[in-house]
């Protein structure tokens, strides 16, 4: 288990990769390039209709809990008001999830 003084943007965005990876083979799709930071995951350039999106909430919320030992609720009122979302990017929901990971750290 990774501790939260440990985690680091890296381990984040590799978890979200890995999570993306594992829900396009589980339903099919082929994304031509390996996903990276660049990768849509909302929008016309997303290969993830909605219910994928919410799939990999799930499945990163899970995961962060197994990992971490941290309950977070990515999709909360929080995210939905922020004037750039971040579940547009593979990027930008990890640079989220470090800042939900960083904010429990210092709770």
């Amino acid at each position: 288990m990774t501790t939260l003084s440990t985690v680091d943007r890296n381990t984040v965005l590799a978890l979200v990769i890995a999570s993306l990876c594992d829900l396009y083979e589980q339903n099919g799709i082929t994304a031509g390039d390996e996903p990276g930071e660049d990768t849509y995951l909302i929008g016309r350039r997303a290969l993830l209709d909605s219910l994928g999106l919410v799939t990999l909430i799930v499945d990163l919320e899970q995961k962060i809990e197994e990992i971490f030992d941290v309950a977070l609720t990515l999709a909360n009122e929080r995210a939905m008001s922020q004037k750039h979302s971040p579940f547009l990017t593979v990027g930008s929901l990890a640079d989220y999830i470090c800042a939900l990971l960083n904010e429990q750290r210092h709770a």
